[in-house]
């Protein structure tokens, strides 16, 4: 990322994360299919709102990886080979220690966070049970989203497509077996989940370990070294809570959703699908854009930072316009692979337009907001991911619904994005600090 035609870097950079996105897509697709062809309404409400608290739970540790990467991207950057072999231990012992207590805390909570979200009763067993078993493979979900965040440190982003290609070969064996064939219904689903995560998370042990072996790196909790858990924690834990927050958001705003019944939930977990098709650009781009910061800034590369800070974003937010109007087209025969219900249909077709129409903005600002977390600045980003929820979008979805029809709160994603994109422009263009990184000399 430190030489070379920045769009091109990044395009390579991003297109096996974006193909392992699809994957991931993929077998969350065959989730919903699979239930909704072989289960009821209920079953298909209780997956799609399951989603939500099992993001909120996982958030923080997904964060503390986003954090390890771009530590690691620095470290690489600076070619200091001992820090990276020690953040690497210090992540292994993290996963263990934190992902046996998520998964305990989470089986606990699954019960009153589905209550808290208001899931109708016709579908909260189901929920729970979802939940309580993909949660009890957080370890697996942690560790391999750590090993991931440590690769795309490193600059390797194919090794994670081969990794979810397995998650979702397993994934979608086990679900047709599971649900279609033995009819276990959401806790074939759930089981099918975990057990693909963790297979994913094992085969990604074994490439580092020997793809890497100067790194030296373990299986099981080794070590924590104070240093660099406290730079870890200090980059990481800020976005790890903000995305935590920012998926508490999203439950909150579930709550919206399952106040509307099963037929709206199911509709809304319908069209999810799509969506998050049309989407899945921007998550790997955005970490392909903290990789290119990160390792820019560590090798004091700042004016090739210059260089991409603008130009990055704008590249995004047309490569997701396009991919946005592209599924508006497709979304009818699409959606009718999920359900034939007449009513499921209307809602899921009406959240899947507003969405679809708006997601470059979100990519904008994503991105944006990437390459100054590349660079260690986590502080305002962190405000602004909260503002966009909280300030912004809850508050208008509720004012949706009291003064006009709670079926089109799905209006507030677009004014949310737009608040958050227009930040984003407004940091680059009046934050001193920012201005000083991207003018400074290179080698300083």
């Amino acid at each position: 990322m430190t030489y070379g035609p920045i769009l091109r870097k990044m395009l390579l950079f991003a297109l096996p994360l974006v193909l392992g996105n699809m994957l991931q897509q993929l077998y969350t697709t065959v989730d919903t299919l699979v239930i909704g062809q072989y289960c009821g309404t209920a079953s298909l409400a209780a997956v799609g709102t399951s989603a939500q608290p099992v993001e909120v739970v996982l958030c923080v540790f997904l964060g503390i990886g986003t954090g390890v990467s771009i530590l690691i991207s620095q470290a690489i950057g600076a070619a200091d080979p001992k820090r990276t072999e020690e953040l690497c231990r210090t992540a292994v012992s993290f996963v263990w220690i934190f992902g046996i207590l998520v998964s305990v805390v989470g089986i606990l909570a699954a019960p009153l966070i589905l209550r808290w979200m208001q899931v109708p009763e016709d579908a909260l067993p189901l929920a729970v049970t979802y939940v309580r078993i993909v949660l009890a493979g957080s370890l697996g979900n942690i560790g391999y989203n750590m090993n991931a965040g440590i690769l795309r440190g490193m600059g390797n982003s194919t090794a994670t497509l081969n990794f979810l290609l397995v998650s979702c070969v397993v994934n979608i064996v086990l679900d047709v077996g599971m649900v279609a064939g033995l009819g276990m219904d959401v806790t074939g689903a759930a089981l099918a989940t975990s057990i693909a995560i963790l297979a994913s998370w094992g085969v990604s042990i074994l490439y580092i370990r020997r793809r890497y072996p100067q790194l030296n790196f373990p299986i099981f909790c080794t070590d924590l070294k104070g240093d660099q858990l406290k730079a870890i924690i200090r980059i990481g834990l800020p976005i790890g809570l903000n995305n935590s927050l920012y998926s508490l958001g999203h439950l909150a705003l579930q709550t919206l959703v399952n106040s509307q019944g099963a037929v709206f939930m199911a509709g809304q977990a319908v069209s999810g699908r799509i969506t998050g098709m049309a989407s899945i650009a921007n998550s790997g781009l955005g970490a392909a854009a903290t990789t290119f910061a990160g390792q820019n800034y560590g090798a004091k590369n700042y004016s090739r930072l210059r260089q991409g800070h603008l130009k990055i974003p704008i590249a995004v937010g047309a490569i997701s316009l396009s991919c946005g109007l592209l599924f508006l087209l497709i979304r009818s025969p699409l959606l009718r692979f999920f359900t034939s219900d007449e009513t499921v249909l209307m809602y899921a077709t009406r959240y899947t337009s507003v969405q679809l129409v708006s997601f470059w903005m979100f990519a904008v600002f994503n991105t944006m907001l990437c390459i100054v977390n590349g660079t260690g600045r986590v502080r305002y980003t962190t405000i602004v991911n909260l503002l966009m929820p909280w300030a912004v979008r809850i508050p208008s979805a509720y004012m949706i619904r009291a003064w006009f029809d709670g079926t089109w709160i799905m209006l507030c994603f677009p004014i949310s994005f737009f608040f958050a994109m227009c930040c984003m422009f407004g940091y680059y263009a009046f934050s001193k600090e920012w201005k000083r990184i991207i003018s400074m000399p290179d080698g300083t």
